[in-house]
């Protein structure tokens, strides 16, 4: 269950879906939900905190290590999630090869993209990077459903995409191949990419067998890829000289921000409906930018606060930007039909 670790699963969830963006959970949606509400705040610190949590762990343990420690956690949280909500469905023999490849798209590539990426950039960048996956789940689904895409959505992409510039050269390395966060900025990019392409590619499969088991079968198999690579690095580890404090990060990081944060995203899609939940989403990059400049030292330059101002007016330009156009046209349509 990687989505946990990006922002992007709020808002790629629902745009995978198409132009509409409706299903049960969207109505109808509570007016006030003072607990499901405070859960989803507690899931923005979460994630947003998550990005500096892991990229302090980096510094005692490898990428690879990191990844096999945390990952069985997330897995006996989600086992008993499902023990609690029922037995899991069958799984049809032709959905099998579907599942696996996706289960290693979506939690062991996107994983090793994450965790390189993370370990060679700043959490700030790797944060607001991993908030484009609306705009690549967006174009993705388009383009594999032949659907097309508003004027002002395709402004809203090509703002993303000139935000990410401007993240890479504000970077302190400066531009060129020699920058100093220019690599990981690119493996974070890939994985925001992928995971955009794991989310369309489960709607399908999601809408046949549930969210739940269709997350807890990508999971399982893609873990028992992540564990396998890291076992060597785990045997030079030396996990017995590790203090309290990279236990904590690796705890937080699998339990906490793999596991609990997406039990809350959960509640708050049934509860609140999508759009509402999303909404809470759209803060992680903003409580990631804070947490790493506090905890990590991360100062942006003004180059990047630039890049993030327009990676956000991008992103919402691109989720909101069609569909506030496409009332304003209707709402002239129906004033030139009432006074005809």
């Amino acid at each position: 269950m990687a989505a946990s670790e990006s922002t992007g699963i709020a808002g790629a969830d629902r745009m995978a879906r198409g132009s509409s963006g409706e299903t049960a959970v969207d109505a109808p949606a509570p007016a006030s939900d003072p607990i499901t509400d405070l859960g989803l705040v507690g899931l923005t610190l979460i994630w947003g905190s998550n990005f500096a949590v892991v990229k302090w762990a980096l510094d005692v343990l490898s990428p690879l290590a990191l990844n096999a420690l945390r990952f069985p956690l997330a897995c006996l949280v989600i086992w008993v999630v499902v023990r609690a909500t029922g037995p899991l469905p069958r799984i049809r023999k032709r959905d099998l090869p579907a599942l696996l490849g996706l289960g290693f798209l979506g939690n062991a590539a996107y994983q090793l993209l994450f965790i390189y990426g993370l370990d060679g950039t700043r959490a700030g960048n790797a944060a607001l990077l991993m908030a484009t996956v609306p705009v690549w789940a967006l174009l993705l689904a388009a383009v594999t459903r032949e659907g097309t895409l508003d004027r002002t959505v395709w402004w809203g992409v090509l703002l993303t995409v000139a935000g990410v510039g401007l993240m890479v050269v504000g970077g302190s390395g400066g531009v060129g191949i020699e920058g100093a966060s220019l690599r990981g900025d690119v493996l974070m990019l890939l994985a925001a990419m992928s995971w955009a392409a794991y989310t369309v590619g489960t709607r399908p499969l999601s809408l046949r067998y549930g969210a739940l088991p269709v997350i807890a079968w990508t999971l399982w198999s893609g873990s028992a890829v992540l564990v396998l690579l890291g076992l060597p690095s785990l045997g030079d580890a030396r996990l017995s000289s590790l203090g309290v404090g990279p236990w904590i990060a690796v705890v937080f990081s699998g339990v906490f921000s793999l596991g609990v944060a997406y039990l809350l995203w959960y509640r708050g899609v049934v509860r609140l409906g999508s759009a509402r939940t999303s909404a809470y989403a759209n803060l992680v990059p903003v409580v990631a930018l804070v947490v790493a400049w506090y905890w990590l030292g991360e100062v942006p330059t003004g180059i990047q606060l630039a890049g993030a101002a327009v990676i956000l007016s991008g992103i919402v330009m691109a989720r909101w930007g069609g569909r506030w156009w496409a009332g304003k046209r209707a709402s002239r349509a129906e004033v030139g039909s009432g006074s005809s």
